[in-house]
């Protein structure tokens, strides 16, 4: 899962960061209003944690831009983090298009319970469980099983599956998966095939295990999770 922390307090931004690296969510950073801008616009994100006192530009501005690119399909979950604790400011927030507002101070374990749950909202339809008939994914415990028996995934693989079922009936390009993985350094690679590996491993698990078969390849462009 991919987050992209938009806060300009550098001590600020590293502790969010090195707290939700521990919870296996790779992180990127935004430090002004000219990078976030550039970062929602050229990437995708399970959720943005915005701060709305930017140099060089008010965070609302931010929060127009991805309501538009919701109205496009492309949807990233959005929590408010500001000092601006002010009624008015957390209404306003949440009417441009926030899923949730966090004012300063707070601690990092309820930012990282209130990540997971609209990730959970938006790409699960608020469950904890995912289910498509011989396979579960608990999301808490991070567990998937296939007909009762446990799978066991390395956190990339898990991160695609999760990525998979969450776009499931889409089809996925390779470069969006590579992005998804990797962040904003996956063109920094000259190709994909480190994003082959991690599917193909993946689906031979899945399998193994007797899955029934969801991931499917459409050559020549990416995959598809069908369901």
């Amino acid at each position: 899962m991919k987050i992209l922390i938009i806060e300009d307090e550098p001590g600020l931004a590293e502790s969010i960061g090195a707290y939700l690296t521990a919870q296996d969510y790779l992180c990127e950073y935004a430090a002004t209003w000219a990078q976030a801008r550039e970062k929602v616009e050229l990437y995708r994100y399970d959720c943005i944690l915005l701060d709305l006192m930017l140099p060089g530009g008010d965070g609302m501005d931010i929060l127009e831009t991805l309501k538009q690119q919701g109205q496009q399909g492309q949807q990233d979950g959005v929590i408010i983090i500001s000092a601006k604790g002010d009624y008015e400011t957390k209404i306003r927030g949440l009417h441009a298009g926030a899923d949730d507002y966090l004012a300063k101070p707070f601690h990092l374990p309820e930012l990282a319970a209130r990540i997971y749950s609209v990730i959970r909202r938006r790409s699960f339809a608020n469950h904890n469980q995912v289910v498509q008939s011989e396979l579960k994914v608990d999301l808490l415990s991070k567990m998937v099983t296939v007909n009762g028996q446990v799978v066991v995934l390395t956190k990339k693989e898990l991160d695609l599956l999760l990525f998979f079922i969450g776009n499931k009936n889409r089809v996925i390009s390779k470069s969006a998966l590579a992005e998804h993985l990797s962040g904003d350094i996956a063109d920094m690679f000259d190709n994909h095939d480190f994003v082959y590996a991690h599917v193909k491993n993946l689906k031979k698990k899945l399998s193994e295990a007797g899955y029934g078969n969801y991931l499917k390849t459409i050559y020549g462009t990416g995959y598809k999770w069908e369901g």
